[in-house]
């Protein structure tokens, strides 16, 4: 217990001062999460267990070494907040789409949690304040809030932009705007401690819309520059930021009990507008050398009968559904009933990973269109995916999952 007071009394303060860059960087680093933990779940095939598992040791890792440093660490701390979004995402994704519940109940479930963390932080500290993060104990209540906020923030955005059908283009409005009131409650004189928080929460799901945004299909609405585009645009940017912050850290210390930005607060509002207006630049402009993806000129698509022929099947001229085009997904489907019904599995199941990529790259644009018959979509694509990635594959069973499927997907196309 002496060793501890001795501890805490060497520590400045553990996090960064409120600043422009820190929001900048902040709901930068959200759409990283979540774009890191899909590409590992879904392109490189870990699946969200492995992954949530995974990203949970590197987490607890990163977090070790964040409570061994006596000041704020910009690099560590940064990555410590990219990786609680991972994680925090993959938490609220797995009672959702592995346990499936509800998005009310998630969202209320983690409304709860954190109003427990938060009470019990202030019977202990009797401050919630950022600038108050400076011994163990309180650091340890701030990481537990952090990563509740950030499962918090995520069932309540995919609340407001699936089960509510505001989706991506929306949200990001919303979103954007909820924090502006926030902003503008703080300067007319509500609690920083509270509209800090609010804030916190609120730019997980804008994070997340903004990165729907840019990654979706401009069929979907967005700028279609894929996962990896925004990835590595947003990574560069936040590399710039946090590579300022910590050369400004090693030239001028940390300041205790969170002074004002590091190198003064006019350099700061220019370098986080130099970081918005890179993303807004290069995001339009890649988009602009981007024709419209498009699939509606493929009107037909290619299924396997029972003797192994094939024949064209025409597209319904009727929408069922508000998904819109699915032909690119029929095709998909089509080709793989084919493969199976030649018995060429593995090439069924190569076929498999294409689908299986451009179901989950397209879910923020289809999901909020009708989520019942996406969901049904879903399901029968797990089911496909599950006969063909079988240890003995049936031959009879991945052809009648794809014959359901393609039912389906013709079914439901809106062409």
């Amino acid at each position: 217990m002496e060793y501890l007071a001795t501890r805490s009394r060497g520590w400045l303060t553990k996090v960064p001062a409120i600043t422009a860059t820190f929001w900048v960087i902040k709901v930068l680093s959200t759409t990283i999460g979540e774009t890191f933990a899909d590409y590992l779940s879904v392109n490189v095939g870990l699946g969200p267990l492995v992954t949530t598992a995974v990203m949970i040791a590197v987490l607890a890792a990163a977090l070790t070494v964040q409570f061994r440093t006596r000041k704020y660490t910009p690099w560590i701390y940064w990555l410590c907040v990219v990786l609680v979004s991972i994680v925090g995402t993959q938490i609220t994704d797995f009672f959702t789409d592995t346990l499936g519940v509800s998005l009310y109940v998630s969202t209320a479930v983690f409304s709860v949690i954190l109003a427990v963390v938060f009470t019990i932080w202030y019977r202990q500290e009797r401050t919630l304040a950022i600038t108050s993060i400076d011994t163990p104990r309180r650091e340890g209540f701030y990481w537990a809030a952090i990563l509740t906020t950030f499962a918090l923030g995520t069932a309540a955005g995919d609340l407001a932009t699936e089960a509510l059908s505001l989706g991506f283009r929306n949200g990001t409005l919303i979103f954007g705007g909820l924090i502006l009131l926030t902003w503008i409650g703080n300067r007319a004189g509500a609690s920083t401690v509270l509209t800090f928080w609010i804030a916190y929460v609120l730019t997980r799901p804008l994070g997340a819309s903004l990165g729907d945004l840019l990654t979706q299909s401009k069929d979907f609405g967005g700028l279609d520059l894929g996962a990896s585009a925004t990835s590595l645009l947003f990574f560069a940017v936040i590399l710039v930021l946090v590579g300022r912050e910590q050369v400004l850290a090693n030239r001028h210390g940390v300041a205790a009990k969170g002074d004002g930005p590091l190198g003064g607060r006019r350099p700061d509002y220019a370098w986080a507008a130099a970081g918005v207006a890179a993303v807004v630049i290069a995001g339009f402009g890649l988009s602009a050398l981007r024709p419209g993806a498009g699939s509606t000129d493929a009107q037909t698509v290619t299924v396997a009968q029972p003797d192994g022929a094939t024949q064209a099947a025409a597209q319904p001229v009727h929408p069922t559904t508000r998904l819109g085009d699915l032909t690119g997904f029929a095709r998909i489907a089509g080709d793989m009933q084919a493969m199976v019904a030649r018995n060429d599995l593995a090439g069924g199941r190569t076929r498999a990973k294409d689908l299986e990529v451009r179901w989950d790259d397209a879910e923020a644009g289809l999901k909020p269109r009708d989520p019942a018959s996406w969901h049904r979509l879903d399901s029968e694509i797990d089911a496909v995916l599950t006969s063909l990635r079988a240890g003995q594959p049936s031959p009879a069973d991945c052809s009648a999952n794809l014959r359901a499927l393609t039912t389906t997907l013709n079914q439901f196309d809106g062409v």
